[in-house]
């Protein structure tokens, strides 16, 4: 291994990095803030494309977030660590909260639509009337679970831009190869 790959991540972690970040942000941005409302008045999330876009993004960061995971526990080494030990501290306790909250919010969605007896609609037409399993689960029926999807995808939105500012002060003040070492190379 060369001294520019140890200060690199792995072209594979870095391309689900940048997709889960991009994921998110899409997810978020058609977001649909008053589903309930639409679907109290007897809307059909099917005919609502910002709906099926959102929900079929949420299954996405879900399932990609399975990968990473995944992906982490095999992948070549990371690199090392910079900067003081309360930095790297800190960073280890935010990606492992990002984690919980890109796994937690999308099960959040399908505890919101199973309790409220809601389709999940996808693209391509895809559809399920009933959650198997989880629309049984009496789980569905403890809390408001829109409201916790909406806090916990709020959430993510803040503790990533948090993630991002703490790169930018690596990468301009403490002028390291945090950033660099997360974004691909440029070409001559």
């Amino acid at each position: 291994m060369n001294s520019l790959t140890k200060h690199r991540y792995d072209t594979i972690s870095m391309s689900l990095h940048w997709l889960a970040a991009i994921a998110v942000v899409a997810a978020f941005a058609l977001g649909p803030g008053d589903f309930g409302r639409l679907a109290d008045s007897g809307v059909d999330p099917g005919t609502r494309l910002d709906i099926v876009a959102h929900e079929s993004i949420g299954l996405f960061v879900f399932l990609l977030t399975a990968v990473r995971l995944v992906w982490v526990a095999v992948r070549p080494a990371p690199p090392s660590a910079t900067g003081p030990d309360w930095s790297n501290v800190a960073a280890v306790a935010v990606r492992i909260v990002l984690w919980i909250l890109l796994l937690a919010t999308p099960v959040t969605a399908l505890l919101t639509l199973a309790g409220d007896g809601r389709p999940l609609t996808l693209l391509a037409g895809l559809r399920l009337d009933a959650i198997p399993l989880v629309g049984r689960w009496a789980l569905t029926q403890w809390t408001d679970w829109g409201e916790v999807h909406t806090f916990l995808g709020d959430a993510i939105l803040w503790i990533a831009g948090l993630h991002a500012a703490a790169a930018l002060v690596h990468h301009f003040i403490w002028r390291d190869n945090v950033l660099k070492s997360m974004l691909p190379r440029r070409r001559a």
